[in-house]
């Protein structure tokens, strides 16, 4: 089975598993695709963390394809230059693109196809063509005039004929295509043995021709970006060289029967883990079950919805706090403690009947909490301009970015989900390399990442810019395994692999999905399609950074009733319209051995298959 937020990319992975790979190839082959047919939300040259479940060994894992700031990316560097924050776009927020290489480490470890195999169908795409979807149009559109007047490289590849390509047009990416076609080379020329092909083709990318024509065009060019002022970057050759992709273990914490699985806290994924283990003691059970649908088809409780979304939004403005003031990439985020049932339990007691205002981070261990001052006065300026503000930052929508014409964007990706006959399970969520936001390298087809704009140019912080240290990514891929041990006929245990696009809120739409499946009784799809929620409250990790005081934005199927319920909680709700939030895909094995997946019906585009 394979769910992700395009059919292609699904599609794609289905022909590797139809032809006797495993979910690890399928993965990689989806995974390829979507960076050609999802410019606008990912790119060859992106991030992309994996996670990863191996049957056999019963042991699930991390690939790590967040890159790292570069060597010259110090906060003096930056404030020199008249900085206070990271800007959003252009060269000064490149960090190492690590989506390639996570792809092919997955690939070599734990795959079984050559290259070859699982680069076909984005080398045909980016050659021959692809419908483009409304979305990345629109994305186009919006950066039309920073393309044709600073970018020139990207207007060469995204405004054919000089206009922006209707949706639906069949789009060509030859320069992308002549690159995956030249790694595919270095590979083949590697000799017969799959993985030494396999490294050829990182050495190509990472020390070879994609390295050198990075090192040229960052350091040489100034490019406009959204300080307004054109910029070279830190981005070298020397920073591509010098960087790999890692596996780690996951972090995970037990609910309704399983362990959820995440990244650790260089990615945000910590913070759905905090907010299931606060649920779980406030004793969420009950009122789920109040607040569910039944299949029978009724009604559920408009006071039990109510109690349910206002708890949700509480326990995830607690989480996000946390994640703030503590999560980063260094070696003393006090997790162990974040994740704790005593903490849960001291954060469960700040939970009111009303929607509570400002930064509430807890003290963990008993150390002080500390936010960067850029964090600080970003939030007073939305407290002084009241709500509304919660569009600005894209929180309405299927999880794509509101993009802006120097091409800020609240940052959005893809997701892929497969499961295979064997058991093994993958969840990733590649991003960055965006169009929007990094011009195209010249004779590549590809954007950089833009995650150095997610560190704070003030020292001292968990997510302070320091040279080779990990943006905290906003990416949250996920899995869910059961407790109980080994199912019968299958290898290792009943779960599912699952995840959504969406910055901020990829770990929020994904409670009220694991609330209704693993406490409602929802099966996947049914999860996905019922009306999510978010909080806007919640601090932007993107440029500008910006947030909505108590603000929750909700699909209009909640009901009138329940949102005028939240608001008489004191939320500044914002009507999302009926199917606007979120882009959830799923796949997994059932208790009983059967293989299930679900994908996203909001935009007409995620698709799920399997046979």
């Amino acid at each position: 089975m394979v769910a992700s937020t395009h059919w292609l990319a699904s599609a794609a992975g289905m022909r590797v598993l139809e032809a006797g790979g495993n979910a690890f190839d399928a993965a990689v082959a989806a995974g390829f695709t979507l960076t050609v047919v999802e410019p606008h939300l990912n790119g060859l040259g992106g991030d992309a963390p994996i996670l990863g479940y191996e049957a056999a060994q019963d042991r699930p894992f991390v690939v790590c394809g967040q890159g790292v700031a570069p060597a010259e990316a110090t906060i003096e560097r930056y404030t020199d230059l008249g900085l206070t924050v990271v800007p959003g776009t252009g060269h000064l927020a490149a960090v190492v693109p690590g989506a390639f290489g996570a792809w092919l480490d997955l690939l070599a470890r734990y795959g079984t196809l050559p290259l070859a195999d699982v680069l076909g169908p984005a080398i045909g795409y980016a050659r021959d063509g692809f419908p483009l979807v409304g979305a990345a149009t629109r994305t186009i559109a919006a950066v039309e005039e920073l393309f044709t007047e600073h970018w020139p490289t990207s207007a060469a590849v995204y405004l054919p004929h000089g206009q922006v390509p209707e949706a639906g047009a069949r789009f060509t990416n030859a320069d992308l295509a002549t690159t995956f076609a030249r790694l595919l080379a270095a590979a083949e020329a590697a000799g017969p043995a799959r993985e030494a092909g396999i490294e050829a083709a990182g050495h190509a990318f990472y020390e070879g021709f994609v390295a050198e024509a990075v090192d040229a065009f960052v350091g040489s060019t100034p490019l406009m970006d959204s300080s307004g002022t054109p910029h070279t970057g830190f981005l070298r050759g020397a920073d591509l060289a010098a960087w790999r992709a890692t596996e780690e273990p996951t972090v995970a914490a037990p609910f309704a029967g399983h362990e959820i699985h995440k990244t650790a806290a260089w990615g945000q994924g910590p913070v759905l883990l905090q907010q299931l283990t606060v649920l779980d003691a406030l004793g969420v059970d009950e009122l789920v079950r109040a607040a569910v649908r039944t299949p029978t088809g009724s009604r559920p409780s408009v006071d039990a919805l109510v109690e349910l979304v206002h708890t949700v939004v509480e326990v995830a403005d607690l989480a996000f706090a946390d994640r703030d003031a503590w999560y980063g990439d260094v070696p003393d985020v006090p997790l162990t403690t974040l994740l704790s049932p005593a903490y849960a339990t001291q954060r469960a007691a700040l939970v009111g009947p009303t929607a509570a205002g400002g930064l509430r981070p807890g003290s963990p261990d008993g150390r002080t909490p500390r936010y960067a001052q850029a964090l600080l006065e970003a939030r007073e300026r939305a407290e002084r301009a009241g709500t509304g503000a919660s569009s600005a930052r894209g929180s309405v929508g299927l999880g794509e970015p509101t993009v802006s014409r120097l091409g800020l964007s609240p940052g959005d990706t893809c997701h892929v989900d497969v499961v295979d006959r064997w058991g093994n399970r993958v969840s990733a969520t590649p991003s960055g390399g965006w169009l929007q936001s990094s011009p195209v390298v010249p004779g590549l087809g590809l954007s950089l990442p833009t995650r150095a704009q997610m560190f704070w140019l003030e020292a001292g912080l968990p997510s302070s810019l320091v040279p080779g240290r990990r943006p905290r990514t906003t990416l949250s891929p996920a899995l869910a395994l059961r407790v109980d041990g080994p199912i019968t006929g299958s290898s290792g245990r009943a779960g599912f692999a699952f995840g959504t696009p969406g910055g901020d809120q990829q770990d929020q739409w994904t409670v009220p999905f694991l609330l209704r499946h693993l406490l409602g009784g929802l099966d996947l799809q049914a999860a996905i399609d019922a009306p999510a929620w978010h909080s806007a409250h919640v601090p932007g990790s993107f440029d500008p950074r910006t947030h909505t005081p108590r603000g929750l934005v909700a699909e209009s199927r909640l009901g009138e009733a329940v949102l005028a319920g939240l608001r008489e909680r004191g939320h500044a709700v914002e009507d999302a319209g009926p199917w606007a939030l979120g882009r959830l895909s799923a796949a997994g094995v059932r208790d009983d051995g059967l293989l299930v997946a679900a994908a996203n019906p909001r935009g007409r585009q995620g698709y799920a298959a399997g046979r």
